[in-house]
């Protein structure tokens, strides 16, 4: 098997932090990373909005042969930014190592929980 699986680039383009919680579970979202290689995978985030420039500085590490779901409402950017709740945006996740990527999100603003998760591209 290939040292080299996955890819160096991910584009999410329907995220969304809901603003309410149903007050037994709190909503939130993830990209989940899988690094199925021998080397460190060092991730930056890039969010996109309708209506406002992109944000940058959002990082996350996930060790090789390892996984990592990087939380989006607990990330944090290197200028102390944060993911607002009940703006829609879109993602690219980069990695100076091929990844694999997927998108989770799980919606408690109703009293029925649902999950739902993708492969990114």
């Amino acid at each position: 098997m290939s040292n080299m699986t996955g890819k160096t680039s991910w584009f999410i383009p329907d995220a969304f932090f809901p603003v309410k919680d149903n007050g037994d579970y709190v909503s939130h979202e993830a990209v989940c990373v899988l690094n199925p290689n021998n080397q460190d995978a060092h991730i930056s985030i890039t969010l996109y909005f309708e209506d406002k420039d992109p944000i940058t500085g959002f990082e996350a590490i996930c060790p090789a042969k390892r996984t990592n779901h990087i939380r989006m409402d607990k990330i944090v950017s290197k200028d102390g930014l944060k993911v607002e709740k009940g703006v829609p945006y879109a993602m690219m996740v980069e990695s100076d190592t091929p990844i694999v990527c997927q998108y989770s999100r799980c919606d408690t603003t109703q009293a029925e929980v649902s999950f739902m998760g993708l492969l990114a591209y």
